[in-house]
Order: structure tokens, then sequence, then C-alpha cells
């Protein structure tokens, strides 16, 4: 009995890799000039990771205070100027924005700002899903999907300015570096495409 016990365990692990190997894999696509172009035109949604972070700092467990900024990790110097620079090469390739939304988290409202202005929309809605239990992540995960799927009106497009794990938990992406912009077309009734997205040190490149 025990050499058959030993049989089906040394099967279950052998079928590991196997499992893993079929696991769904984000491929990334770099957002090029063609794009650039197309977004002059509007209709598009631009998702802003944050900028960089201060890591020892971590959010307070289980909850942060909204209305106190020491409680949750803190956006550094180095992230503010990243996305400062992110919001002036979006103005410089002549990236019309409109309605703007940002995490109600200090990191997002201040990535915001800095690369945007006061111009915005505080949505708790959008809250960072990483210390959430699963059913707290379901009405972020559908108010993110409808902010990425209603179509945008006009010739302008609409901005969200919040966390990595929200993609991941939406549709399996975590995008990095901090500060890196994800482009995606609206497709209305809860649909929307992924088209790309740029790293904060590569938009140099893509504006020659």
């Amino acid at each position: 009995m025990r050499s058959v016990f030993a049989l089906f365990a040394a099967l279950s692990l052998l079928s590991l890799p196997v499992a893993a190997a079929k696991l769904p894999v984000f491929v990334e696509k770099p957002v090029t000039s063609e794009l650039i172009k197309q977004l002059r035109a509007g209709g598009y949604v631009l998702y802003l990771r944050h900028g960089n972070t201060d890591t020892s700092r971590p959010d307070r467990v289980p909850s942060v205070d909204l209305n106190d900024c020491s409680t949750q990790r803190p956006l550094t110097g180095e992230g503010v100027r990243v996305v400062t620079r992110v919001g002036e090469a979006i103005r410089k390739a002549k990236i019309p924005v409109g309605e703007i939304f940002s995490s109600p988290l200090c990191r997002a409202k201040e990535s915001a700002a800095a690369a945007f202005g006061a111009n915005f929309v505080i949505d708790n809605s959008l809250m960072y899903t990483a210390n959430m239990t699963s059913e707290e992540k379901k009405p972020v995960i559908d108010k993110t999907r409808a902010l990425l799927s209603a179509p945008v009106s006009g010739t302008t497009n609409r901005v969200l300015v919040a966390h990595a794990p929200n993609l991941m938990d939406l549709m399996g992406y975590f995008p990095k570096p901090e500060g890196t912009l994800v482009v995606f077309r609206p497709l209305g009734n809860g649909g929307f495409e992924y088209l790309g997205n740029i790293a904060p040190q590569q938009w140099q490149e893509v504006l020659r």
C-alpha cells in the first residue's frame, strides 16, 4: 500500500511543471510611434502606474487612513520626478488628456498631480487591491473594467492613475516599473483591448 501512495506522490510531482507550463503568460507590447499618432486623435484609455515608492515603508495593514499619508507607502522624490517627466512626455507627444481618475492613496494622488496638475477626480473604487480579500477586490476590479471599457467621447483620452496589482487582478498583467503607462482601446460593454505599454525611460526613444 505504501508503494502505491509513493507512486501517486511521484506522479503528482512530475505533473506540476506540465500544469504550470499551460498557464497563460501575459505578453507585453511596446508602444510604437504609430500608436502615439493614434492617441493624438483621442478615444483611448491611459492607465498610469504611480511613481517610484519607498518600499521600506509599507502600507499599514489591515487598513490605511486615506487622510493620513504617513499610514501609506510613500512616493519618493525620484517618484515625483519620474511621473512629472511622464506627464511632460505626454504633452510633448501632443496626446490630449480629458477626464483623469486617481486612486485615493497618496502615492497615486501625488502622481496624478505631478503628471497632470490639479484637475483630476479621486475615485475610492480604484483603491489598491493587494491588501484586500477576494470579496473586497470585486468592486475595484469592476470599476477598473468599467473605466477601461467605457467609450471616450470627443477627441481626448481618459487617464487612470492607480496601481499594478489592480491590473494584475483584472487581466493578469503587473506593469513594471513604477511610472509605466499602459494603453487600452475601450470596446464598450465591459470589453477593452490592451494595445501596449511604455516604461518611463522609453519615452525619449518613442518621441524621436
